[in-house]
């Protein structure tokens, strides 16, 4: 019994002589970790930390910025719709025309200039929701309808 007791604490010296070498070793690669030449790896991450939180607060007021030019972008005149014609069918060239200018909520205006050789007449009517509360030419519902849609075509027409 003597003898296994002996060999027990001999195992666990043993044991306890290995477990002081890998803690040794441990500690020298945390101290390694940690010192890292004036800054220590906590003061590194804590750097680390605060730029992130700078980085979301940037991103926040881009992103506050944009929604806001998103919003000023929708009253923003940036539609436009023209129609040349000629309303003297037997005399004459297109030189008459008809511009729609509208924002995204297809509110805007139609400037429609009629030519004649004595005399020019220039018209302007209003647009809200892509309808004018004035009667509307031909011309001017066409060069609204080209603006509404100028996203997908030419915006410009010539009529033959």
């Amino acid at each position: 019994m003597r003898d296994l007791s002996f060999f027990i604490i001999l195992l666990l010296v043993v044991l306890i002589g290995i477990l002081i070498v890998q803690v040794l070793r441990l500690r020298k690669r945390i101290d390694f970790l940690f010192r890292k030449g004036d800054e220590n790896l906590e003061e590194i991450l804590r750097g680390q930390f605060r730029k992130i939180k700078e980085q979301e607060e940037r991103l926040e007021r881009v992103w506050s910025e944009i929604e806001q030019l998103k919003r000023i972008s929708q009253r923003s005149l940036q539609k436009v719709g023209m129609v040349r014609f000629n309303p003297f069918k037997e005399v004459g060239g297109d030189q008459s025309f008809t511009i729609a200018v509208l924002d995204a909520e297809n509110n805007g205006f139609v400037i429609t200039s009629h030519y004649g050789r004595e005399l020019n007449r220039v018209y302007a009517k209003p647009i809200s929701k892509g309808v004018s509360r004035y009667p509307l030419s031909e011309e001017e519902k066409e060069a609204i309808e080209i603006a509404i849609h100028s996203k997908e075509k030419s915006s410009f027409k010539e009529e033959k």
